[in-house]
């Protein structure tokens, strides 16, 4: 009785945890918060000074011992009591009270699929630390999945690529289920990391990784464009340690990331090689989903459509699907419970 009276007034929420941005989901509210994964602590006193999109702004622009981090490395948690910091932030951001005598939340998080029992304890220690009433994780596929509409507990197969920051998540759902997955440390972040090291080996031109992400967003590609995109490129000379621009067209961007375009390609590939003949009927005739930021980048759908022969859509608002996804279940936590992972506090 008192937990069905605790699920009437709690504000319960659903998170998308990312490596490189956290997003929030309030029961009845829909998608509030979408904020930089990224914490500023003084080193010298230990002190966090910003969280967030205020952290972010910091980054590359601060004295020595003022340091901006992300505490989530790969998707999981790397740095643990930073995590919790940035988790309460976000809690306490997205459920001020009206009155103080509502209950904490229930909260459902996703997490990357294959995660240990290790990392999943301690999604759920930082979230109940951080003020959770109940916590609940999620595999990111299965929240994706869920997020884009696609029904993932009939007993039909459907595919969904989950492009995030840090990882990419590939699975055959069935029956509310991971049939066959693939989950690669490879993704958003790794290609700002290609673009650095080619503009240093090409070009000898020190970037910083926030100036990689702009040109990837502005111009990257995975396929050859109709028209040409350009943009410039800024950093510093690492011959004259002077200021330095020069002009790229997309071509130069597509050729920097392609190992990385190709690793998520051959994963998606492998999948399917894996997956049961009879889901790969269902996904030949529903076709293969994106998801998360990465499945922003240009052409992606077309190269992957062309190498597995497959139709590829692309999710609306393939960023906010995780988030979506986790507000599906805590909207209808009764109903959904069977995609939910067992917790690894008990």
């Amino acid at each position: 009785m008192l937990k069905r009276l605790f699920g009437i007034f709690s504000q319960d929420i659903g998170i998308d945890l990312g490596t490189a941005n956290t997003l929030v989901y309030v029961k009845d509210k829909g998608v509030v918060l979408n904020e930089p994964s990224v914490v500023a602590i003084n080193q010298k006193t230990k002190q966090v000074l910003a969280i967030g999109e205020e952290a972010k702004k910091m980054v590359g622009r601060t004295p020595s011992y003022i340091v901006a981090v992300r505490p989530l490395a790969d998707g999981v948690i790397s740095d643990f009591e930073v995590t919790e910091q940035m988790l309460r932030y976000f809690i306490q951001k997205t459920g001020k009270q009206k009155w103080s005598m509502t209950p904490r939340p229930r909260v459902v998080v996703g997490v990357p699929y294959g995660v240990t029992e290790v990392e999943r304890r301690a999604v759920e220690e930082a979230a109940i630390n951080a003020g959770a009433r109940e916590v609940y994780l999620i595999e990111e596929p299965l929240a994706a999945a869920i997020g884009a509409r696609i029904p993932v507990q009939e007993a039909t197969g459907s595919m969904i690529v989950d492009i995030g920051g840090g990882t990419t998540e590939v699975a055959v759902i069935s029956l509310g289920g991971v049939v066959s997955s693939r989950s690669l440390r490879i993704a958003g972040d790794e290609m700002n990391e290609d673009i650095v090291a080619y503009a240093q080996d090409q070009f000898n031109l020190s970037l910083g990784l926030k100036t990689a992400e702009e040109i990837k967003i502005a111009i990257g590609s995975a396929v050859e464009l109709t028209e040409q995109l350009t943009y410039p490129m800024r950093g510093r000379d690492l011959v004259t340690g002077l200021p330095k621009e020069i002009i790229i067209s997309d071509d130069v961007i597509r050729q920097a990331i392609f190992k990385s375009v190709k690793s998520i390609v051959d994963a998606v590939k492998s999948t399917i090689e894996e997956a049961p003949p009879e889901l790969v009927a269902d996904i030949l005739e529903r076709g293969i989903i994106l998801a998360g930021g990465g499945a922003l980048l240009r052409g992606l759908d077309q190269l992957i459509s062309r190498e597995t022969q497959t139709r590829v859509h692309i999710a609306d608002d393939p960023l906010t699907s995780v988030v979506r996804g986790t507000g599906v279940v805590i909207e209808d936590l009764d109903n959904l419970r069977d995609v939910l992972l067992s917790s690894a506090l008990n």
